[in-house]
Formats: C-alpha cells, sequence, structure tokens
C-alpha cells in the first residue's frame, strides 16, 4: 500500500486538471463539505428520483449505466442531466432483497464493444436464484446477452441474494452469492450459496479454483463461509481481494479473500439472534477458519465497497469506502502495508441516507448512490 502523500499542495494541481468535470455537475447543489485526511471535499447532488439504485458503472467519461432493484436500468448524462430507459434486461425476479443487482464494465472498456456484467435475481422452478450475465451496450440497448452461470442458490426466501463484481487482472470475475437465508448454505460446497466465486471472463471455470477438480463441491466457488456479501473490491497493487458482508444483529465483516479458505459462517459469527440476546454459531473464532480484518458491532448494514485509486484524492489512494445502509454514512478505512485496517473514519453522516452504491469516476471523483433514490459526486474544493 502506497504511503501517503503528505504534500497537501497537490490537491490545488488536481483542481486545476479536474475543473471541467466539475464543470459537468455545476448546476448541482452542493449540500455538505468535509475535510478528511488534510483534503477538503464537497458533496453535491447530481439527480433524483433514481428508484433504489442499486449498481453503477461508468460507459463513457460522462455516461454512468444505473441498474434499479425493481428489474431497470437507466442510462444517466452528466453532461445534461438527461436519463434514458436501458432496452433489452431479461425478465428480473424483483422481489424482497432480489431484483437487477449489480454492473460493472470490463477492464479496459470501451464503448460500444466492450462487455458489460450484471447480476440479477432469476425465477426458477425451484425458487429465485443470483444469474450472472454479461452483454453490450448501443445506444440505450443491450445485445448479445449471455447468461454465464444461473447458479446453484434456490431458496424459499427472497434475501440474501448477494451480489457485487469485480475484476483481477489475470482475466477473473469475482461475484458474490448470499447464504439465501438458509444458513448451513454457508458450509455446503455442494452450491453456490453463502460463496464468493471465481469464472473466467466467458464465463468457463478456471483450472486453478481451489474445488476444480473435487466433485463434492462446485468448482465455480473461490471462498465460502459468507453470510451475504454485499461489496467486493480487487487491488490492483496488492493482488488482494476484498469483501465485506452483512452478519446478522451485529457482526458485519470487512474480509481479506483467499483461495479456498472458510469464512466461518455460520460457525463462527460475532452477532445476535434476531429474537434475542444469544450469541448465533459456536465461537467468534475457531482454527481452520479465517477471522475478520475488521467487525462492526453495531451492525452498519453495508451496500458496496470501493477500493480508491484516483488522483483527485491523493491522500485516498488504495484505502476502502463502503457504503452503509443502517448507519447512513460513508465508512472509510485506511490500511497499512501488510493490509490491516489502522483507522475507521465516518463521512457524510449528517446526510441521513442509506447508502447502497459507491463508483470511481474515470477522473478519480467518487459518486454514491442513496436508497433514496439520489445520486451524488464527491469533489476535492481547496482548502
Amino acid at each position: 500500500m502506497k504511503t501517503k502523500d503528505k504534500h497537501y499542495w497537490l490537491v490545488s494541481f488536481i483542481l486545476f486538471l479536474f475543473g471541467l468535470s466539475f464543470s459537468l455537475v455545476s448546476n448541482a447543489s452542493t449540500v455538505m463539505t468535509g475535510i478528511s485526511d488534510g483534503m477538503n471535499y464537497q458533496i453535491k447532488l447530481v439527480t433524483q428520483n433514481l428508484g433504489i439504485p442499486w449498481g453503477m458503472t461508468f460507459i463513457t467519461e460522462n455516461q454512468i449505466l444505473i441498474t434499479q432493484r425493481q428489474g431497470s436500468a437507466l442510462l444517466l448524462d452528466l453532461t445534461n442531466n438527461t436519463r434514458k430507459p436501458v432496452r433489452g434486461l431479461p425478465k428480473i425476479a424483483a422481489s424482497g432483497q432480489g431484483g437487477l443487482m449489480d454492473v460493472i464494465t470490463e477492464p479496459n472498456y470501451q464503448y460500444p464493444d466492450g462487455w458489460i456484467y450484471f447480476t440479477y435475481s432469476q425465477d426458477t422452478s425451484k425458487g429465485d436464484i443470483t444469474a450472472l450475465a454479461r452483454t453490450r451496450l448501443s445506444n440505450e440497448t443491450l445485445t448479445d446477452w449471455q447468461e454465464l452461470l444461473a447458479t446453484d442458490s434456490a431458496s424459499g426466501t427472497s434475501r440474501h441474494f448477494g451480489s457485487r463484481i469485480t475484476f483481477d487482472e489475470q482475466g477473473h470475475l469475482f461475484f458474490s452469492i448470499g447464504d439465501r437465508g438458509v444458513r448451513p448454505n454457508g458450509q455446503d460446497l455442494t452450491n453456490h450459496a453463502g460463496s464468493i466465486l471465481r469464472l473466467n471472463l466467458d464465463g468457463t471455470i478456471p483450472a486453478d479454483n481451489p474445488f476444480a477438480n473435487q466433485s463434492a463441491a462446485r468448482p465455480e466457488i473461490w471462498s465460502y463461509g459468507h453470510r451475504n456479501p454485499q461489496g467486493l473490491a480487487y487491488d490492483y497493487q496488492t493482488n488482494r481481494l476484498w469483501a465485506i458482508e452483512h452478519g446478522p444483529r451485529g457482526g458485519d465483516e470487512i474480509n481479506l479473500i483467499i483461495k479456498g479458505k472458510n469464512y466461518g459462517w455460520p460457525i463462527t459469527s460475532h452477532g445476535k439472534e434476531y429474537w434475542g440476546p444469544l450469541a448465533v454459531g459456536e465461537a467468534t473464532e475457531k482454527e481452520g477458519i479465517e477471522s475478520p480484518k475488521k467487525v462492526y458491532i453495531p451492525s452498519i448494514a453495508p451496500g458496496s465497497l470501493l477500493l480508491y485509486t484516483g488522483e483527485a484524492f491523493p491522500n485516498w489512494q488504495g484505502d476502502l469506502f463502503a457504503g452503509a445502509l443502517k448507519l447512513q454514512h460513508i465508512n472509510h478505512l485506511s490500511l497499512d502495508e501488510t493490509g490491516n485496517i489502522i483507522n475507521e473514519e465516518r463521512l457524510i453522516t449528517e446526510l441521513e441516507e442509506r447508502v447502497r452504491a459507491l463508483i470511481q469516476s474515470p477522473d478519480g471523483l467518487i459518486y454514491f448512490s442513496t436508497d433514496n433514490g439520489n445520486l451524488y459526486q464527491i469533489s476535492p474544493v481547496q482548502p
């Protein structure tokens, strides 16, 4: 992890470089300002009435593709704040916590020929599942839709679908699936629920996956023992995969994901039962089970995870940011070179909105959506 740059004059230089980006939302209202790591920032309201904007990804420098949990998507143009509905989605099983979830462009994406990946809930004869697909976007129409994996994750509940997507630099994607409200799924390798999966970009199974040659396990599984991971971020500088997941009543976790490892759910947990003060699981830690890097008590209810790499905020480079739904803030975590969390900061608590998705723009600004249907921009300002 790079050492934080203490030369704060760089912020002024960055402001000059990113002046065009700020002008794109010049008509947006500034709702609050703050300071973090010696850098002043402002929060601008970009647009409203987005439903529940669950996932976001930049298609071009000025266009964001946004998924709406109810099963639709739209393309937002930041230059004029116009939005257009996106056509070509399959039928989405939007019930409970399910719906149209994450969206992300492939590494080095180029519009309109590059691939865009979606996760969504899909109705099957056994119940709803989490599915992964890829497609292309031309104007406002999705083409060449390819379902890459309809996971074995059906249950009788509409809970804990996951699901976020990220990529490494070796041609793989990772995506998360919750336990689907069935606790034993976390330790059951014969289905996909309660796991983080790893695939090649075309949906095939990498030969070096940890369970690729085990007949009693699903070959797509990369790690297991997860309750409901709704944030994934890959650090290209350190080749570390980070996940953040919902615990029960208390016990949200940030985990450093390692090939083939067991992350404990429901054997280990820091949470309590919803119906009473009893602890969930056998213990908070156990031999053979990976311990979390951080536990949140009380729960913040994490909805996303971003590893910041931009130039607009030099002192945030390499830091993690998580959207908090229940405790309504952005959770900022500083890491040391070994991947230990050395500081926690809670941003935008005054906004009092459930923070759902976080993305970094091509020029290093941060955009976040809330369950109020709002989209905000975080940009630096001169002190």
